[in-house]
């Protein structure tokens, strides 16, 4: 295929989907969040993670798929009740499992990404107080140390912590997550422990294997004043802004608190704590000051305008933002891999939207490597439908559809845009103008041949 025909990614590009242990392994009954769902009321839908994509029998088939559809990564998480269901305690008949499900990934040509913490706490951990016991991150620690100690032949590719400000927004401030705790200094404290736990595995995890590649994964999201003529709206908009992506970041990777006074200091931006930045982002929203919301800081969200109402109001479906959170990401000056990016779809059943939508976020990295950001993978969120935390199996991701009850996977037709762009490595002009027609000209007559046919033999070495 020429260059003229295809906008070719960076040589040894990752292209994966991503899932965590609890959403689709099935059976972790000894967490947190296997507790929380048996509460009234704290799944949207009702629903129970239960046997989820029944991950722990059958995960190599949905893997081989994976591979099959052209995809060289996947991003997964280990479920750390399973394999340390007591304090101190490590279960080897689940340390196997989990080798077996390596073991397959590198058979199958798929680079494994370990994100070490995604949500989920063993019960003892949790019952002890959580994120907000003193030892919380030293018990990470010594889950970590043990975990690359088990598991280190089969990755060089850590994510330490998935999302931790998200997680102590729905879970501190909110209080519609795990613990259900509503408070900013409880946050504050949730937020320390979440630091010298990162900062602890990535030293670990170098003391182990000095060459890994130890980073985090950190929720990008967009706000924007709802009034653009309001003052309070503007300001609103900034702090979030601020302290969500800002400063939470330069907290994890620079160890730079700046909680709770110098909100609006900039960061130092050294990265102290990171060889790469993971980036989820899904979507924007706007933000509105309202003064019934004093839990948070009188700060509401807004859907946008036009938004899908299958957004459940998190927001809007934003694809063009992906590019910008790619370049604010780059300013840390690290290598970044799209650790999530996803379109919700909700059981719709017209995947035409979802397709170009896909199509869209693939084209805004594209836009923004070309710009010289150094993105070195994308992982799609989810390789399979699955249990979606507070929202239950009201809302879905997966490049499969999945039925819960009885376990039948079907391809989503949309989900084909994405095999194709993993497969070419790259965005064929065949497939923008049937999609997306009117980019055509902007991404591939903008560009010269020499230029792409220059960044196609850049090469990045997978781990």
């Amino acid at each position: 295929m020429s260059v003229d025909d295809c906008l070719f990614f960076p040589a040894g590009f990752l292209w994966g989907t991503a899932t965590a242990a609890h959403q689709v392994e099935g059976g972790n009954e000894n967490n947190d969040w296997w507790v929380w769902e048996q509460m009234p009321g704290r799944v949207r839908d009702g629903g129970r993670s239960g046997l989820a994509a029944d991950w722990w029998h059958r995960a190599e088939e949905d893997l081989a798929r994976a591979a099959q559809w052209g995809q060289n990564s996947h991003r997964l998480s280990l479920e750390w009740s399973r394999l340390e269901p007591r304090p101190g305690a490590w279960d080897e008949d689940v340390a196997a499992r989990y080798r077996r499900m390596l073991g397959t990934m590198r058979a199958l040509g798929l680079t494994p990404m370990i994100t070490l913490h995604h949500f989920t706490l063993p019960l003892w951990a949790y019952e002890r107080g959580g994120w907000q016991h003193p030892e919380m991150a030293s018990w990470f620690i010594r889950f970590v140390s043990r975990v690359v100690e088990t598991f280190g032949e089969h990755c060089q590719l850590w994510c330490t912590l998935n999302e931790p400000l998200v997680q102590i927004a729905y879970g501190y401030v909110l209080g519609i997550w795990p613990p259900g705790n509503r408070g900013l200094l409880a946050a504050r404290r949730a937020l320390l422990h979440m630091r010298d736990a990162h900062i602890g595995a990535y030293e670990t995890i170098h003391q182990r294997q000095p060459h890994a590649q130890v980073g985090i994964a950190k929720h990008i999201h967009l706000f924007e004043e709802a009034n653009p003529r309001s003052v309070l709206d503007r300001l609103g908009a900034a702090f979030l802004d601020h302290l969500f992506n800002e400063s939470g970041l330069a907290a994890l990777v620079d160890g730079e608190l700046l909680l709770p006074i110098g909100l609006m200091r900039r960061p130092t931006r050294q990265a102290r704590w990171a060889d790469f930045i993971g980036v989820n982002y899904y979507w924007r929203s706007r933000v509105r000051f309202d003064t019934m919301h004093a839990r948070a800081v009188f700060l509401g969200e807004l859907p946008m305008p036009g938004a899908s109402p299958s957004m459940n109001g998190w927001g809007m479906l934003c694809p063009e933002g992906l590019y910008y959170a790619l370049k604010r990401v780059a300013l840390w000056g690290k290598p970044i891999y799209i650790t999530e990016f996803g379109v919700l779809d909700n059981g719709v059943v017209d995947e035409e939207p979802r397709s170009r939508a896909i199509l869209e976020h693939v084209a805004a990295i594209y836009r923004a490597i070309r710009e010289g950001v150094d993105v070195r993978g994308a992982y799609y969120w989810s390789l399979v439908d699955c249990f979606e935390w507070a929202e239950g199996w009201s809302v879905r991701f997966g490049l499969m559809h999945l039925d819960p009850d009885n376990q039948e996977r079907r391809l989503k037709p949309g989900s084909r845009v994405y095999e194709r762009v993993a497969r070419a490595n790259g965005l064929e002009r065949s497939l923008v103008s049937e999609l997306a027609p009117e980019m055509v000209m902007v991404l591939f007559d903008g560009n010269r041949a020499s230029d792409v046919e220059e960044r196609r033999v850049v090469r990045f070495d997978a781990p």
